[in-house]
């Protein structure tokens, strides 16, 4: 049964909103979960896991393709596109719905509506039945998950139709035969990679001057010509700065540093230039909240200015990553309840992935910024072409990168790019938090054949002492 007053109001039910609410529950504190829309946020419904989906149908669609190489005849393949979404929506839905039971099972309180505060200690819900007025909760703490959503630019501005945000790009009715990309980031190249996978030809644009900018510079590099090897036109040190809308298509002005500009037309264009935190409407005049270009501020603890009133998430700082928002969410509580023994989280120590062809996945600190902490490094490398299991796969293209400390032998970052390599980055992921040296990797025995083989290997190569290169 629903109440007025509870430990913990969270405003926001995605991936960082519903873990914190259960890990409350399990700390026995009462919650109130409100959430304007869909239980699972963007992640669930409309980001992480619908894309997954449709990433394994292109990965499938590539694997078919070279049937011949692993000795199979096949028939032409035919994407069916309207099956393709329908079954991306499935798994969303599916997840969206064991998200719910969760709620119930764990007696988590769901109100629907829009959530704002209304004053110390207190969240106003607004529903959708107009003239109704809000529900009003009382709760001691009050966590802010309402995450975020996809950032327009000037003269850029989506349509939904021929100008596609992340959500339009997931749900195609036809397949773009010439498809813009405007934005090199995780999303932005997957969708790149998706589309160009089912036929699609993908030109991509990036202010920067390298795709996959927060990667470490020689793994973008490899990412780069790995996608230009499959047919990307890319772009880098570029701009769009018009797009003018057609009865069907979208013609393209692209200017490149230092060149002219160019036109180009296109079926569909794609947005992928970043988020905007949602703080709209949520109440914060007025309070000690402080917002940093569209970002709540917080402490390690999650903590905003104003007293008992946390965020988590997207609409909080960086990384703006689904796992770290799960991880936020449970340290909050953990906190509210006055646990013990609580370390603040190390976003250093946070995996980043991006689930195109070839995968990539880094955590910790690059080569550039490792040099730039001062003091010296060791790099090791090893190519998926030294590997056993990885020429058994027919994947050959890639390569894993490790950074250590030279004096003390601290694991500093590990840089991946090949087949997998978002499953293998939680080894290095688990050795950073464990402040593990190169002594207890070498030291560890990695199962044969396997493609984790690699990761021995790369720390093996770092210190001179690699076998397989």
């Amino acid at each position: 049964m629903s109440q007025d007053s509870y430990d913990v109001v969270i405003v926001g039910g995605g991936p960082g909103g519903y873990p914190a609410a259960i890990r409350a529950r399990q700390l026995g504190l009462s919650v109130a979960l409100v959430e304007r829309e869909h239980l699972g946020g963007i992640c669930l419904n409309w980001g992480c896991i619908p894309t997954k989906a449709l990433l394994r149908t292109a990965e499938i669609h590539h694997l078919v393709s070279r049937a011949k190489e692993f000795g199979l005849t096949v028939g032409e393949v035919e994407v069916d596109l309207k099956k393709v979404v329908q079954r991306s929506r499935k798994v969303s839905k599916r997840l969206a719905t064991g998200v719910k039971h969760l709620m119930k099972k764990n007696g988590v309180d769901v109100f629907n509506g829009f959530g704002r505060l209304a004053g110390a200690g207190r969240v106003a819900i607004e529903g959708d039945v107009e003239g109704e007025p809000p529900t009003e909760l009382k709760a001691r703490s009050i966590i802010l998950a309402t995450g975020a959503r996809a950032r327009i630019l000037p003269g850029l501005e989506a349509d939904g139709e021929l100008i596609w945000t992340y959500k339009e790009a997931m749900v195609p009715t036809t397949l773009p035969k010439r498809l813009l990309v405007v934005g090199s980031g995780a999303i932005g190249i997957e969708f790149a990679s998706f589309y160009s996978d089912l036929g699609s030809e993908v030109t991509v644009v990036e202010a920067l001057p390298r795709i996959l900018p927060v990667e470490d510079a020689e793994i973008s590099k490899l990412a780069h010509k790995q996608l230009v090897k499959q047919g990307f036109d890319i772009h880098v040190g570029a701009t769009v700065s018009s797009l003018e809308k057609g009865n069907d298509s979208v013609t393209a002005t692209i200017t490149g540093e230092g060149t002219e500009s160019k036109t180009e037309v296109f079926d569909r264009v794609i947005l992928a230039v970043g988020i905007v935190g949602n703080v709209e409407g949520l109440g914060l005049e007025g309070t000690e909240v402080e917002v940093d270009r569209t970002h709540i501020v917080t402490n390690e603890w999650t903590e905003t200015g104003e007293p008992n009133v946390y965020a988590i998430g997207d609409v909080a700082g960086a990384p703006w990553l689904a796992h770290k928002a799960t991880h936020e969410g449970v340290l909050c509580v953990e906190k509210i309840a006055g646990g013990q023994n609580l370390h603040p989280m190390k976003t250093e120590r946070i995996p980043g992935c991006t689930y195109c062809r070839p995968q990539i996945a880094s955590v910790g600190l690059t080569e550039e910024a490792a040099l730039e902490r001062g003091g010296e490094i060791k790099v090791g490398r090893f190519p998926f072409v030294g590997n056993g299991k990885a020429i058994a796969l027919g994947e050959t293209e890639g390569l894993i990168k490790t950074i250590f400390d030279a004096k003390t032998g601290e694991l500093l970052g590990a840089h991946m790019i090949g087949a997998e390599v978002t499953e293998l980055i939680q080894g290095f992921v688990i050795a950073m938090n464990l402040e593990t040296t190169e002594a207890e990797l070498m030291h560890s025995v990695f199962p044969h054949p396997t493609l984790s083989e690699m990761m021995h290997e790369s720390t093996l190569e770092a210190f001179g002492r690699a076998l397989h290169v």
